[in-house]
């Protein structure tokens, strides 16, 4: 596998911007999410897919795991879909979704086009953390 000095440089400096240690599997796994400067939405299986295609010695555990950290870390927003599937996006920033149901894919919704007009109070004793808006899509004919 060639390495593109450019896209692990900027894996690597994903990582050193929220005080990760850059492990061989992290800068590998950052490079695949980063290195090209696009926003992913990922899964941890679709990553480990990913990663078995460059010849990357990682585990599917330790994909969780890392994905995990990432988002602990503040590099990431996990999105889960009907409570079970899990979506990992690169983009922090608060925005929607769009969620394809006949391809199970996550894409960013436009922002600037969604209004919610109000939420309801927060139980006695609690705040609102984040709101998170996945819109579910059926292709028509």
């Amino acid at each position: 596998m060639q390495v593109n000095t450019e896209n692990r440089r900027r894996g690597a400096d994903w990582l050193a911007g929220a005080g990760l240690r850059p492990t061989r599997q992290r800068v590998a796994l950052a490079e695949l999410l980063v290195g090209d400067g696009e926003d992913r939405h990922v899964t941890a299986e679709s990553l480990y897919a990913a990663s078995c295609g460059t010849g990357e010695k990682v585990s599917l555990a330790t994909v969780y795991n890392t994905l995990r950290a990432f988002c602990d870390a503040g590099l990431m927003r996990e999105i889960t879909v009907d409570g079970s599937k899990s979506y990992f996006d690169t983009n922090t920033s608060n925005h929607p979704h769009f969620f394809w149901e006949d391809s199970a894919s996550l894409s960013d919704a436009p922002a600037d086009e969604l209004e919610i007009a109000r939420l309801p109070d927060a139980p006695s004793g609690a705040e609102i953390a984040k709101v998170d808006v996945v819109i579910r899509l059926r292709r028509t004919n």
